[in-house]
C-alpha cells in the first residue's frame, strides 16, 4: 500500500502508518530521565506519544529500556521493552519496526524530546515517503543536522535493521547506507502549505538536553486556540483549556477537539495536547458541538 504522493498530509494519516517513540536514551545531560519531565502537568513521553498519535492513523508504541518504570500513557499506546540496554537508537528502532512490521507500512520515529512536535510535521514526514523516488527512510536535514529521530521509516526495513544490529551496527548512518533515503530540508519540508501555516520555524525538531533546554522550552506561551463562541483561550492541554473556560461554559458541557466534533466523538482525555491550528467546540449535552472556523492565520498574537 502507498504511503501518498507529495505533500498528500491527509492522506499519510489515514494510510497504515504508526509511531514509534524511544523512551530509553541515558539522558545524561538532563540529569535525569526525560520521559518523566513535567509538561505542564503532563508526562514528557505521555505528551510525545499523543502528539505523534494525532499525525499518524495506527497504533504508537513506546520503546522502554529493561524494566524502565514510565507513567501512565494515552488510550493507543502501546509499550513494548528493549531485551538490552544501552546499544542506541538503531536498537530502539529495530524493536519498534518488529512491533509494528505486520500492522503497517511507515513509522514516525521519534524521541521523547521534542516537546513542540506539531502533527502536521508527522504527516509531512510521513507523506514524503510516497515521493516518486520512494525512499525507505525519510530523514529530514534541518538546522545543519539529520534528524534521525524525527523521521519516518518503512516497516519492511524491520527484517535488515534486526541483522544490523544483531551484528553490532548501532548507529542510523549505518542503516542509511544501505537503503534509499530522502533528506529534506526546511525548504522542502514548507512547501506543504499546512506545515508552513502551522510550523513555519520547524520548532516540531526544538529537543531538550539540558536544564536549560527545558526552562527555556517550558517558558514558551501556550497555543492560541479559537473557541465556539468565546475569542479564544491558550493552553497547553484540553485539561487546561476547560479548566479556562469552565466559567463561561459551565462546568458540566464538553469542551473537545473541533475534530472529534465532527467524529461525534468527544476526546474526553484531560491530557490531550493541544497545537497551534487546533479548534475547540463546546458540547452541552447530546447534541453536536458549537464550532467556530478555523483560525487561518495559524499563529500565536
Amino acid at each position: 500500500m502507498g504511503i501518498g504522493g507529495p505533500g498528500t498530509a491527509r492522506t499519510a494519516r489515514t494510510a497504515r502508518t504508526a509511531g514509534i517513540v524511544l523512551a530509553g536514551g541515558r539522558s545524561s545531560r538532563m540529569g535525569t530521565a526525560k520521559a518523566e519531565l513535567d509538561w505542564h502537568g503532563v508526562p514528557l513521553v505521555a505528551r510525545v506519544a499523543a502528539l505523534v498519535a494525532r499525525g499518524v492513523g495506527g497504533p504508537v508504541v513506546v520503546v522502554r529500556a529493561p524494566a524502565q518504570p514510565l507513567p501512565p500513557l494515552p488510550r493507543r499506546v502501546e509499550v513494548v521493552e528493549d531485551p538490552v540496554e544501552g546499544r542506541g537508537p538503531l536498537q530502539g528502532i529495530a524493536v519498534g519496526l518488529a512491533a509494528l512490521a505486520d500492522r503497517a507500512d511507515a513509522a514516525f520515529v521519534t524521541a521523547t524530546d521534542l516537546p513542540l512536535l506539531h502533527p502536521a510535521y508527522v504527516r509531512r514526514v510521513l507523506a514524503l515517503l510516497g515521493g516518486p523516488d520512494a525512499p525507505d527512510v525519510v530523514v529530514p536535514q534541518v538546522h545543519g543536522f539529520p534528524q534521525p529521530l524525527a523521521a519516518a521509516y518503512r516497516t519492511t526495513l524491520s527484517a535488515l535493521v534486526t541483522s544490523l544490529v544483531a551484528d553490532g551496527v548501532l548507529r542510523p548512518p549505518d542503516l542509511f547506507e544501505r537503503c534509499r533515503v530522502l533528506r529534506p530540508d526546511e525548504p522542502a519540508l514548507l512547501a506543504d502549505p499546512v506545515l508552513a501555516r502551522l510550523d513555519p520555524d520547524l520548532d516540531s525538531l526544538l529537543n531538550v538536553n539540558t536544564p536549560q533546554d527545558w526552562a527555556a522550552a517550558l517558558a514558551r506561551q501556550a497555543p492560541r486556540v479559537p473557541v465556539a463562541e468565546s475569542a479564544a483561550v491558550r493552553a497547553h492541554t484540553l485539561g487546561e483549556a476547560r479548566a479556562a473556560l469552565a466559567v463561561r461554559v459551565g462546568t458540566d458541557a464538553a469542551v473537545v477537539l473541533a475534530d472529534a466534533c465532527r467524529a461525534s466523538t468527544a476526546a474526553d482525555d484531560p491530557d490531550t495536547p493541544l497545537v497551534t491550528g487546533d479548534v475547540l467546540g463546546v458540547r452541552a449535552g447530546p447534541g453536536p458541538a458549537r464550532v467556530v472556523a478555523e483560525d487561518k492565520s495559524g499563529r500565536p498574537d
